[in-house]
């Protein structure tokens, strides 16, 4: 088959990762697959690598700027259009995002079978977060999309769930995490050798993968290791970068334990694995309510014991006390609760991270398994 997959990511992040992953896998099944989208841009520290798109955000009301973004779907169809010409492709996969309706537009005008992949209510998500000023325009064009679509695919149930709210139809919604490529965590060093790697042999490591926000309240951990002088081997790993690591830098000096916190940045995407491998507990103290972390399946790749809020989407990844713990995010004290009771008992830190690594197996958790869905889901739409 022949897919021409279209986005809007500029930045190598996690959301370009996803883009990767899946593309890696589709051309692995045998599948050509034509990508259609912005130049993608190298991050090597935080911060938009879209500074003019940036800039113009700050200088612009926000209706201004939206109806620059609705713009763009101009620049897009057009050059969607082109691919098709060029291509001939048997499908469209279109990732999702907010004010993008130029796949749906080739779509109509060509009759191509389409998948839509949603990860997030973005109009949501920009409105509650002071983000977004054409609210009522922003959903119709969201609805506008998701019903257009042949599949629209997405991350979790609560998420799938919001989609059928705003359509109205649930028949065409398909719940597809996301994944791993196993072949990527197959050869990962011991804890241990991971460790010493790292220079943190005789460390306990509590750590963290991905882009760091407030929100997360990776404060909350500093708080935790600063409660507990008797343990002085405890120290906390972040793996990435995000406008909150200022701030936390600070807080870990205010409470004394700035020696105890190992920031690395952003690392390379093939080192992930063995920066994660030296991790003790791996934390994911928060997280939005309709998201599947790919930093948790990657975690339960590894064979981790995990640390997470105790959430339905969460729920649909980990089972407490077999494959992870999960703590009442409402609870002030739950995350040390958690933490207490693994770093007290190493076998089930064992038991849990075998179980995880296991479910990535039992569950499917991986980009090919995604890949052949969306075939698939493809050759349905076809056949209709």
């Amino acid at each position: 088959m022949k897919i021409l997959y279209h986005h809007r990511i500029r930045s190598k992040d996690g959301q370009f990762v996803h883009i990767e992953e899946l593309v890696h896998a589709l051309r692995e099944l045998g599948h050509e697959v034509i990508l259609s989208g912005p130049a993608v841009v190298e991050t090597e520290s935080f911060g938009t690598p879209d500074q003019l798109g940036h800039g113009l955000r700050r200088l612009l009301p926000k209706a201004a700027y939206e109806l620059l973004e609705t713009g763009y779907n101009a620049v897009a169809f057009f050059r969607l259009l082109a691919a098709w010409r060029r291509h001939k492709p048997d499908a469209l996969y279109e990732r999702y995002n907010l004010f993008l309706m130029a796949g749906t537009w080739l779509k109509r005008l060509t009759g191509l079978p389409m998948i839509v992949e949603v990860n997030a209510p973005l109009s949501e998500e920009r409105a509650k977060y002071g983000g977004l000023s054409l609210i009522s325009f922003a959903k119709r064009l969201e609805r506008y999309v998701w019903r257009n679509a042949d599949a629209v695919v997405t991350v979790t149930r609560p998420l799938a769930r919001h989609i059928e709210n705003a359509v109205g139809v649930a028949d065409h919604i398909v719940i597809m995490p996301n994944g791993i490529d196993p072949q990527r965590f197959s050869a990962a060093p011991s804890t241990e050798e991971a460790k010493r790697r790292l220079g943190l042999a005789g460390r306990t490591v509590l750590g963290f993968t991905g882009f760091v926000r407030d929100w997360h309240r990776l404060d909350r951990i500093i708080d935790y290791i600063a409660d507990r002088p008797q343990r002085p081997d405890l120290c906390l790993v972040i793996i990435g970068d995000g406008p909150a690591v200022p701030e936390l830098r600070a807080h870990a000096q205010a409470r004394g334990v700035a020696e105890r916190m190992v920031f690395k940045g952003l690392v390379p995407r093939d080192a992930v694995r063995d920066h994660v491998a030296a991790f003790d507990v791996a934390l994911q103290p928060a997280v939005t309510p309709y998201a599947s972390p790919l930093k948790m399946i990657e975690y339960m790749a590894l064979g981790r014991a995990i640390v997470a809020p105790d959430l339905p989407n969460i729920a649909e990844l980990l089972r407490d006390g077999e494959t992870g713990l999960l703590f009442d995010p409402q609870s002030d004290g739950a995350i040390a609760c958690a933490l207490d009771r693994l770093l007290k008992d190493a076998a089930l830190r064992a038991q849990l991270g075998e179980a995880a690594r296991k479910a990535v197996e039992t569950q499917k958790l991986t980009w090919q398994h995604n890949a052949e869905r969306s075939v698939d889901l493809f050759r349905r739409a076809m056949r209709r």
